[in-house]
């Protein structure tokens, strides 16, 4: 008589695999991506209908499908360095130079792209942006712009990052920014898509 091959229980098995499966999805981490820390404007209904904004305080970046910049309307060969530097010369003129903005309250800097615009291209121009900015901060508060980021990152951790940031950026008396970031990113255009 042929002796008898014993049978494994695997009923269990789908128990077991399902433990297992639930331990894993629950001890993972993902990795979090922060991607571009952008501050969202309001919805369209809490806005106004038609904002003027004076030609002179429209600062024009335009990036087209080539990914050629151009600044004002000309041609732009400059570096990202030259291109911070115009940028604070506009935003603090102060209305001495016409064709300049009036003050930093009222300086608004525009980038427009077309829509086969590279996206390094237009992250380069926006840093670019964002860095005009942020070394105008610095330089009013005294600190350099590494400590000037850390600060903009949490303002109100203490009594001296506020203090600082307030500095940085000036506070008016109805309590609004003396120099608020300005950067507008325009829809795109549909060239070059």
């Amino acid at each position: 008589m042929p002796r008898a091959t014993p049978d494994i229980p695997n009923a269990s098995m789908a128990d077991i695999a399902f433990l297992l499966l639930t331990f894993f999805l629950m001890t993972t981490t993902v990795a979090n991506d922060k991607g571009i820390l952008l501050t969202l404007p309001p919805p369209p209904e809490t806005l106004p209908q038609d904002v003027e904004i004076h030609e002179r305080n429209l600062f024009k970046i335009q990036v087209n499908s080539f990914n050629n910049v151009m600044v004002e309307g000309e041609p732009w060969t400059g570096s990202n360095r030259d291109l911070i530097e115009r940028i604070k010369r506009f935003v603090l003129d102060y209305g001495n130079d016409s064709t300049l903005s009036d003050s930093p309250k009222d300086a608004v800097v525009s980038i427009k792209t077309d829509r086969g615009t590279s996206h390094a291209k237009f992250i380069q121009v926006l840093d670019a942006s964002e860095a005009a900015y942020n070394e105008i901060y610095a330089d009013r508060a005294g600190v350099s712009v590494e400590r000037w980021r850390d600060i903009a990152a949490d303002p109100n951790a203490d009594a001296v990052s506020k203090e600082l940031y307030d500095k940085g950026r000036g506070i008016l008396p109805d309590g609004s920014p003396e120099i608020p970031k300005a950067i507008s990113i325009a829809e795109p255009t549909k060239i070059g898509s």
